[in-house]
């Protein structure tokens, strides 16, 4: 239907009903909803029929219903409900689906379970309808047992539903049993529904090897089993195969990357230090006419640069984006940090607090970070303090790992000391690992003693008990230093040897950025 008739179906809906055609008047319904602009039009038609019995049937109620879901009028919702129930209609068995859809996208798991029980044989519809709206509620282990309790034979968004609530809290085992059946039962050759929602519970689970036979055995893939798979691997900590996916996936043609596609391998990217893999990206980002540096791209692209040491470039992606939020200028302000440009960090948190943007705890790891690098320590403290005071953010042990820091690089223990003992956290192995390195840079071994007192029955790591043994060993305190390393070897505890990321000359094939 042209526009002009729907706004004249929107104008008549403002009369009182001349024909009373429920078959017209239900297709008139049916328009108004299909568009957000006509919200007031279609709940004065719905009324209008309503109010007559000869102007509506059972289908007048299932339209009134699916628009409630999508205007999220969930008190009308509830008035044509008791409208049901004085009609009669409460008991077709199609309305009573449609009523349970409507609860469950309300997220009202009370009603629409109330609801189901009230059906006297529920169909398919039925349970998946309840098993999909309890797990995207949040109860996904009702959404398991509902699926346990399944009196009839479930079709394959049955089982999507149950595999995605299983993805959900991880529970794999069931979920592998759930795949099997699907396997086993139904037709699902070829349904990449079916086949990704497998994919995306090996890959939450972290089974990464069923994850990939699941891909490789797909007849047909799209962009969100290419996306799931990449994801798989970058939340794994396997950056690398995520990268390669993503090749893979240029290279197949099967699929285009979308925004969540370029944005976690960027991630990955920034994750293994690979400037030149994430410059290629980039490139393949410009060459899309679809994919803005904005957004999340944006700040992706920029958390890739300053994490792989190009400030230049992330100042220069950082200006490109337009629609600057609290995480655009958290990423550049840490950037800087991390960067060494510590005081440029401070003039960037003002130009931040000038465009209007308020900081978040991470913008605050930033800043404290980049005090704590270039001895600004009077200006740490005040940011501290506003943290907590101006802006309400409750200091995690990242922010006080960063406050200690600070004092200890200006060799200020007698603060670090009053600062620990405030803390209303008990302090954990990187804060001591950050005092005592300051003890060390010092040559304070007064204060690394009080700290081998204090962590004597706290199990702080290996990393904290190794530079403990590292500093008496610098002062030739073998014994002291064996007797640290034979806790350690006591409690099993082993330092990991260091590494550095080198990253070789990559050549690209320019062809796979094209478009």
């Amino acid at each position: 239907m042209k526009p002009q008739n729907l706004n004249q179906i929107a104008k008549l809906s403002q009369f009182q009903i001349i024909n009373p055609n429920p078959q017209l008047l239900n297709q008139n319904l049916k328009l108004l909803s299909k568009s957000h602009d006509n919200v007031k039009a279609f709940f004065n038609l719905c009324n209008q029929m309503l109010s007559c019995s000869s102007s509506h049937n059972h289908y007048t109620f299932t339209h009134a219903l699916k628009a409630c879901c999508s205007y999220h009028a969930h008190a009308k919702g509830l008035e044509i409900h008791a409208r049901l129930i004085k009609s009669g209609h409460i008991f077709d068995g199609f309305i009573k689906n449609t009523l349970l859809y409507f609860y469950l996208s309300s997220n009202d798991v009370v009603s629409a379970t109330r609801v189901f029980k009230s059906i006297p044989s529920p169909d398919v519809v039925s349970w998946t309808s309840l098993i999909s709206g309890l797990s995207k509620c949040g109860f996904e282990t009702e959404a398991i047992e509902a699926f346990s309790s399944i009196n009839v034979k479930p079709n394959a968004l049955t089982l999507v539903s149950a595999i995605s609530a299983c993805s959900s809290i991880g529970a794999i085992k069931f979920g592998k049993a759930i795949h099997a059946y699907g396997l086993k039962s139904l037709m699902i050759d070829g349904n990449i529904v079916f086949y990704n929602a497998a994919l995306d519970l090996y890959a939450k689970c972290g089974f990464f090897s069923n994850a990939r036979n699941v891909f490789v055995k797909m007849s047909k893939r799209d962009v969100i089993s290419w996306t799931t798979l990449l994801m798989a691997y970058a939340r794994g900590g396997q950056c690398g195969e995520a990268v390669e996916v993503f090749k893979q996936m240029i290279v197949s043609g099967e699929a285009e990357p979308n925004e969540s596609t370029v944005v976690t391998v960027l991630s990955a990217c920034a994750s293994i230090g690979s400037l030149s893999l994430g410059c290629w990206v980039h490139d393949y980002i410009e060459k899309r006419i679809d994919l803005d540096v904005d957004g999340n791209i944006g700040n992706a692209l920029v958390n890739m640069y300053v994490k792989c040491g190009d400030m230049k470039m992330g100042l220069k992606v950082f200006n490109m984006v337009v629609h600057k939020d609290v995480i655009s200028w958290g990423t550049v302000i840490c950037g800087l940090a991390m960067n060494g440009y510590g005081k440029q960090v401070v003039q960037m948190f003002s130009h931040m607090l000038v465009h209007g943007v308020l900081p978040d705890d991470v913008t605050f790891i930033g800043l404290l970070s980049a005090c704590s690098h270039v001895g600004l320590v009077s200006e740490g403290m005040m940011f501290f303090k506003a943290m907590r005071d101006s802006y309400g953010i409750v200091p995690q042990m990242s922010h006080y790992g960063c406050m200690v820091d600070m004092y200890g690089r200006a060799s200020l223990f007698e603060e670090a000391v009053a600062f620990l003992k405030g803390m209303p956290v008990e302090a954990e192995g990187p804060i001591w690992s950050a005092l005592l390195q300051a003890c060390k840079t010092h040559g304070n071994e007064e204060m690394s003693e009080w700290i081998r007192g204090q962590i004597h029955d706290k199990n702080v790591g290996v990393g904290t008990l190794a530079l403990l043994s590292n500093i008496y060993a610098s002062s030739e305190r073998w014994d002291d230093a064996n007797n640290v390393r034979k806790i350690m070897r006591g409690t099993g505890l082993k330092k990991v040897a260091g590494l550095s990321w080198v990253e070789p000359e990559v050549r690209l094939d320019s062809s796979l950025c094209a478009a």
